[in-house]
Order: C-alpha cells, then structure tokens, then sequence
C-alpha cells in the first residue's frame, strides 16, 4: 500500500520538531523510539485525537473545546496525545520540485506550461513570470509532484520538447 518508503528515526524526529518546535520536546523525547501503526489498532482516544487535530487544522472548528465536543472526546485525552500521534500522510511530507524556464515570448506559453503540469498530475504551488524583454521570458514553478504519474525525468522531457522552451532547470527539490 504505501510502496517502498522507509523512514529513519532522524527523519521522525526531524518531522516532530517542525510539528511541535524545538521547545516542545524535551531532550529525552528525541531518543524515543517511533512507529508506524496501522489505524485500526489504535486506540479510540488516539483516533478521536487526530480526528480533533484535523477539525483544528481545516478551521471545522473554532476552538479544541468545540472539535472535542463534536468527536465525543474529553479534552484532557486530547492534550495527552495531541503531541504523540501524527497521521502518515503528514510524516510523509510532499515532494516539491521548482523548475526554472527560459521562454520564447508568446501568447499561451503559461497556459500550455501548466497543462502538462496537470497531465502529469502535479499540484502547481507557486508561479513566478518575468515581464517579457526582447521577445524572452522566464518562469519559476513550484509544483507538489507527490502524486505525479511518471518519473521525473519524463516530465522534464516533455516539458523541453516545447516548441518555445528553451531550456529548463531544476532549481531545487526536497522532501
């Protein structure tokens, strides 16, 4: 189901601090050990807990008062796992990709850029075009390729093939 994904205890450890921030763990909370679990071996109060994290997170409810009432959850069972559960879409983090475009000026450029983006099932996160000078044009994109079809290799040769792209890097990639 999740493919062939294996995550060291750094990368746990690395994903609770940008979760909590360095001061909300303790020292001794970094040595822990941690643990992918299935759902349904959980526990109901770790459940409703992360079922109370995503209300707060979508703005489905405006206080933890309010998110623990609408799952059937006491508060005081909501902070004692608030910071020790995590669902796994969140460890896993997106893939982001920024690619930098060197264009020919013409009309329709972005939209035919951004249309091979969405064939390949990327998520385009940010655009950035400079006012055309001489007949060229750049253009940055950040695209969220975690649920992309192909390699990455496959997208880049489609998007050279272009007609009016003239050359493109990869500026950075991380998760």
């Amino acid at each position: 189901m999740f493919g062939r994904r294996f995550f060291s205890t750094s990368t746990a450890k690395s994903f609770i601090l940008s979760q909590l921030g360095e001061n909300a763990l303790r020292k001794k909370d970094l040595n822990q050990k941690f643990y992918l679990v299935r759902e349904d071996v959980l526990p109901e109060a770790m459940k409703k807990t992360l079922e109370v994290k995503e209300l707060l997170e979508r703005g489905k409810a405006d206080s933890v008062q309010d998110a623990v009432n609408k799952v059937d959850l006491s508060r005081s069972a909501f902070y004692k796992y608030r910071d020790t559960v995590f669902p796994f879409h969140t460890v896993v983090k997106e893939k982001i990709i920024t690619l930098f475009f060197y264009l020919e000026d013409r009309s329709g450029t972005l939209s035919q850029l951004l249309e091979v983006a969405a064939r390949f099932h990327c998520n385009v996160l940010t655009i950035h075009q400079t006012i055309p000078i001489q007949g060229r044009a750049n253009v940055t994109l950040s695209l969220d390729v975690t649920n992309m079809s192909t390699d990455l290799d496959d997208l880049l040769t489609k998007l050279k093939k272009l007609e009016f792209v003239e050359k493109v890097e990869v500026l950075g990639s991380g998760a």
